[in-house]
């Protein structure tokens, strides 16, 4: 089991509604408790052997442990990009009542 319960991904789409669809079907699929879109950022990042520069929205998803693999493949499954990052932060601190709220939205449902 990971030293942490609970954690935050974060991945970059090339819309506002890609971000925005990818983090509403997340949060419907209970992988995530809650996911933040912002942008627009401009990223510059190698691909195919040059390095591009591209106006990107960010999504940060709140999510536990024991969660993350799942979320981890729904956003895999729905991101438009090939390659799509997603980078795991473990919270290590927190608002113990906002945690219990990201551990009770994210638990699988029978």
């Amino acid at each position: 089991m990971a030293d942490y319960q609970h954690a935050q991904a974060v991945t970059t789409t090339d819309s506002r509604d890609a971000a925005e669809a990818l983090a509403r079907s997340a949060v419907e699929a209970r992988v995530a408790a809650c996911a933040q879109v912002s942008g627009p950022i401009s990223s510059t990042y190698w691909w195919e052997g040059q390095v591009e520069n591209a106006e990107e929205w960010y999504v940060v998803f709140k999510t536990t442990a024991e969660r993350y693999a799942a979320l981890e493949e729904h956003i895999r499954e729905h991101h438009t990009y090939d390659v799509p990052e997603v980078v795991l932060l473990p919270i290590l601190a927190g608002n113990p009542a906002y945690l219990a709220w990201v551990s009770e939205e994210t638990a699988p449902r029978s």
